[in-house]
């Protein structure tokens, strides 16, 4: 659950870069957007093997 915690606030913490980007047109901002959704990319498959993993515990 912790991992779940930290990709919410990852994703919250994008949306001000993602706003400047896509209404502004500031290329740096774009840059934070794509570093992050990179992250998000990182952690949400982090999580997706600690579903996996607690799943199969249970069948044991």
């Amino acid at each position: 659950m912790k991992n779940y915690t930290k990709l919410k606030e990852l994703v919250a913490s994008i949306e001000a870069d993602a706003e400047k980007f896509f209404n502004n047109g500031n290329s740096a901002a774009g840059t934070r957007v794509r570093k992050g959704l990179q992250e998000i990319k990182t952690l949400a498959q982090d999580i997706r093997n600690e579903v996996t993993a607690k799943k199969n515990d249970g069948k044991k």
